[in-house]
């Protein structure tokens, strides 16, 4: 009886233990990896890895120090980012967010406190990557003078129904930095301008000259100070007239027939020179 019972007891042990084992492995779910802002021109997504696998990501973001929210599109999903932009409208103040791990919709879990990973604290004014701006190029009538036309970055921000630049957010702490340089040469010069239209003096007559523009905002970290660059552009190089460029082949032939003339003259009076001494050494005594 003792044997039969001792049996018993030994199988209800290991039925325990497995089931404690199965419980547990069901409601095992990885933290997420990689958790960082990836924001340009104030559109910001958090993103993270890998995608789940029989379990979903939900994100909860706050200010700092305030109660969390959530975005209804990133609860108990599948996808690995989440749309912040509307939701951060404060640009200036400091948001924190955490990626939970939780189980599939429908499917319910015996833990209390789900798994998370947080991510690095970030505020837009200070944090978004500045995107390059685009710029045309307007040459003076006398050719010594180019103003660069500067357009500021858009974002998805709306205001009173209008989208709204990196400069209606940025006011006066916006400032765009111009390189130049003649075209073909590596020499580069730099000036900082606080207005969208930038004039660049004492160029060279009739020269091509490249640019290269990007924001600049001073009151931020040294780092994150300076956005992207845009793509060189360049002036086109002054063309000549016509009649400038036939002075110039009349110019280039006349220097070929006075070279001509000289070089025939050095070589007759050479000649000359050789017959005389000749007849010289002919001549009686």
């Amino acid at each position: 009886m003792m044997d039969v019972r001792t049996s018993v007891h030994f199988g209800v042990s290991i039925l325990s233990v497995l089931f404690t084992i199965g419980a547990s492995g069901e409601d095992y779910f990885p933290e997420a990896q990689n958790v960082k802002w990836v924001s340009n021109n104030f559109k910001t997504i958090l993103t993270w890895g890998p995608e789940p696998t029989n379990y979903t990501y939900t994100v909860e973001f706050s200010k700092v120090g305030k109660d969390r929210q959530r975005n209804p599109y990133c609860i108990q999903s599948s996808g690995t980012e989440c749309d912040l932009t509307n939701e951060l409208r404060n640009l200036e103040d400091t948001y924190s967010a955490d990626v939970l791990s939780e189980p599939l919709p429908g499917v319910n879990s015996d833990l209390v406190e789900f798994p998370y990973t947080r991510a690095e604290r970030f505020c837009p004014y200070k944090d978004t990557q500045i995107g390059a701006p685009s710029f045309n190029i307007k040459q003076s009538e006398d050719k010594t003078k180019m103003t660069l036309h500067i357009q500021d970055p858009l974002t998805p921000l709306y205001k009173d129904d209008q989208l709204l630049t990196i400069r209606d957010i940025f006011k006066k702490d916006l400032k765009y930095s111009v390189v130049y340089n003649k075209a073909g040469s590596t020499g580069r010069k730099e000036t900082m301008s606080d207005l969208r239209d930038v004039e660049l003096t004492n160029l060279d007559k009739g020269e091509s000259y490249c640019f290269m523009v990007a924001a600049y905002i001073p009151s931020r970290s040294a780092e994150k100070r300076l956005g992207d660059w845009s793509k060189p552009k360049c002036s086109p190089r002054e063309s000549k007239t016509i009649f400038e460029g036939a002075m110039g082949i009349m110019l280039a032939m006349l220097i070929i027939l006075i070279t001509l003339t000289v070089v025939c003259c050095k070589r007759f009076c050479c000649k000359k020179k050789n017959v005389d001494k000749e007849n010289l050494q002919l001549s009686p005594v």
